[in-house]
């Protein structure tokens, strides 16, 4: 942000950058890996930017909520915030419910400004945590021409989100080279993953690996376990978590927010 335009980000934890401090906005889960992995995503971005002050709220089930860290931020002087959506996909969460918790919010805390930056995905560096993820679990370089992929994702009832995972799905295969990559959902949608499994062996492919397209372990990537499991998956790559591709996806989408942000007149809140 321009310097004329930035505040002073200070507080408890002492002296910071000028920058708008980083509010990630997690869905929240009743399981507690769930907050525990997010929390290790966000320490490895404070490794990236040591100087950002980053603070974690909670849609659901966890806490601190959205508004709690909100109003701490507003009480430490904070002035401007981004948002960042901890989402993968552009769906309901990221088009309304964000947005509304982050309005109603702002409307109680005088001269607190809020910019809402993109979700995550789709971009290249997601497919690249993937990859590291499918290697990890036991693929080796090499493997791509004999190995189809299930794309397994959550899932949503947002037509636009699910056209997403599949031109992610149609990409990722162009770039990487596997010899078929299927998107799987766990819920509200088409199909599921021991249905693309059992599909691609019909096909016959020879090695087949789920690799869940989700950031936190719960109930929905358990969802997708159990999917691979029953069909017989070759492999299943473990979710996201703290890679460090995500960790630079999220730094990336705070800076183009900034960008967007200071080339508006007017900041408002949500945009």
């Amino acid at each position: 942000m321009p310097g004329r335009e930035a505040p002073d980000v200070r507080g408890a934890r002492g002296a910071r950058d000028a920058r708008p401090a980083l509010l990630v906005v997690a869905h929240g889960s009743r399981d507690p890996r769930h907050a525990a992995t997010v929390a290790a995503l966000c320490a490895r971005l404070r490794g990236l930017r040591p100087r950002l002050r980053v603070e974690v709220g909670h849609l659901d089930f966890n806490a601190p909520s959205v508004p709690q860290v909100l109003a701490r931020l507003h009480a430490d002087g904070v002035r401007r915030v981004v948002a960042l959506p901890l989402l993968l996909t552009r769906a309901f969460h990221a088009k309304a419910d964000i947005p509304a918790v982050l309005g109603e919010t702002v409307a109680r805390l005088p001269r607190l400004a809020v910019h809402q930056a993109d979700v995550l995905g789709p971009d290249r560096l997601l497919t690249a945590a993937l990859e590291r993820r499918l290697y990890e679990a036991g693929l080796r370089p090499g493997d791509e021409r004999s190995t189809g992929v299930v794309l397994a994702s959550a899932g949503s009832s947002d037509p636009e989100a699910i056209a997403v995972i599949a031109d992610i799905a149609r990409e990722w295969r162009h770039i990487s080279g596997w010899c078929a990559v299927r998107p799987a959902f766990a819920s509200a949608s088409l199909p599921r993953t021991a249905d693309a499994v059992r599909e691609l062996r019909a096909r016959g492919v020879r090695r087949v690996a789920v690799a869940p397209y989700v950031i936190a372990p719960g109930f929905l990537p358990d969802r997708i376990a159990a999917g691979a499991r029953e069909a017989g998956a070759d492999l299943l790559a473990p979710v996201l978590g703290d890679a460090p591709e995500l960790a630079r996806l999220m730094a990336r989408r705070y800076d183009e927010a900034l960008v967007r942000w200071a080339g508006r007149v007017s900041l408002p809140t949500g945009a």
